[in-house]
């Protein structure tokens, strides 16, 4: 399993809301999948355009998948056959490194806050 930084596009209210409670609220998609989505560095751009396009007031979450509950994290195939990180637990405030707003570009495509490092 990569240890890499991971990503969570959120609204700027569930960012608000974990840094109050402790931990990031599930999504709509995250309650009815049964876990909460995440994305491998390479694999955030494609995820900002597919499922947030026009969507204002985000923020880029950048996690520390070895401070997550121990277990909890899966790489799941998913979209292209490609793995992408499943979170089966919460996602504790403790385990976010860094979080920035992601405006619209130009394109109405939210524009990732800062350069992702990718695995090697």
């Amino acid at each position: 399993m990569p240890s890499a930084a991971i990503y969570k596009l959120c609204p700027e209210s569930d960012w608000l809301a974990c840094q109050h409670t402790g931990s990031l609220p599930w999504s709509p998609v995250d309650t009815r999948d049964g876990f909460i989505h995440l994305s491998a560095a390479h694999q955030a751009q494609e995820t900002a355009a597919k499922h947030f396009h026009g969507r204002t007031n985000l923020v880029l979450l950048e996690v520390d998948p070895t401070r997550l509950p121990e277990g909890a994290l899966r790489w799941e195939v998913s979209r292209g056959d490609d793995l992408f990180p499943h979170l089966y637990a919460d996602l504790p405030h403790a385990a976010v490194l860094r979080a920035a707003p992601a405006p619209l570009d130009q394109n109405s495509v939210p524009r990732l806050p800062f350069d992702l490092s990718t695995e090697p």
